[in-house]
């Protein structure tokens, strides 16, 4: 999976629930950098190796990342994605699953989701 897929895949669950969205810009010496609103940005790095589920599992944490602190300087709950069982509480962790990228409830390690397949909010 090329790096812009795999980040359309990421950004289609950013779009679906978190209420603060990136600007996203390519930068020759950064390469694809998330802007938020307060003007801050975070540069995303394409992890050299494993499989596609592993490269998306990276690039989503990355995202997630740029997600939180996002939604922290915005003063709005900064857990993203949202566990559907423990709301507010925690954000799901991306990882892989019979070769597939997965969200999971850290608390009950169950999938909740495919990556890029979490229902609108």
């Amino acid at each position: 999976m090329e790096c812009a897929e795999a980040l359309e895949t990421v950004l289609r669950d950013l779009q679906a629930q978190c209420v603060v969205q990136p600007r996203i810009r390519t930068d020759d010496e950064l390469g694809i950098v998330l802007w938020a609103p307060d003007g801050s940005g975070q540069g995303l790095t394409s992890a050299l190796g494993g499989s596609a589920a592993e490269r998306l599992v990276h690039l989503a944490d990355q995202v997630q990342d740029w997600a939180v602190e996002a939604l922290w300087s915005e003063g709005a709950s900064a857990v993203w994605p949202q566990c559907p069982t423990h709301p507010d509480t925690h954000p799901l962790t991306a990882t892989v699953r019979t070769d597939t990228a997965v969200w999971v409830c850290p608390k009950r390690g169950t999938t909740v989701a495919r990556i890029g397949e979490l229902e609108t909010q």
